[in-house]
């Protein structure tokens, strides 16, 4: 019985790994690869809209209101961000797929998960 169990266990954990991994290149392949060609910098964008929102979903709102209307107005990035990065092109995402993107985003390079607390 504790075999069943343990395999059982095994198996969800092997599904939501898989399904964690999909969801990661999804981000790849629709944001991440363009932003790594630019060499637009993820950690300093999070960091920005972390500052002044401060919560993810006010951070998810605020970035699903940029990729709605991309423009400065819209951006948390100073003005001369954009003469060294290119401005933004509006994604044909529906919203729930973007907000789903979003929250990706802002899970991977979430600060709290790279602090290490001393034992």
């Amino acid at each position: 019985m504790g075999k069943i169990i343990f395999l059982c266990i095994f198996f969800y954990a092997e599904l939501y790994a898989i399904e964690k991994l999909s969801e990661k290149e999804e981000l790849q392949n629709t944001c991440l690869k363009c932003h790594a060609y630019d060499q637009i910098p993820n950690t300093l964008i999070y960091k920005r809209y972390l500052v002044k929102y401060s919560t993810k979903d006010a951070m998810t709102q605020a970035i699903l209101k940029y990729m709605k209307a991309p423009k400065k107005e819209n951006s948390v990035m100073p003005p001369p961000f954009f003469l060294k990065f290119p401005m933004k092109k509006r994604l044909d995402l529906d919203d729930d797929k973007l907000e789903h993107n979003i929250r990706i985003f802002l899970d991977t390079f979430d600060m709290k998960k790279k602090l290490i607390l001393p034992h």
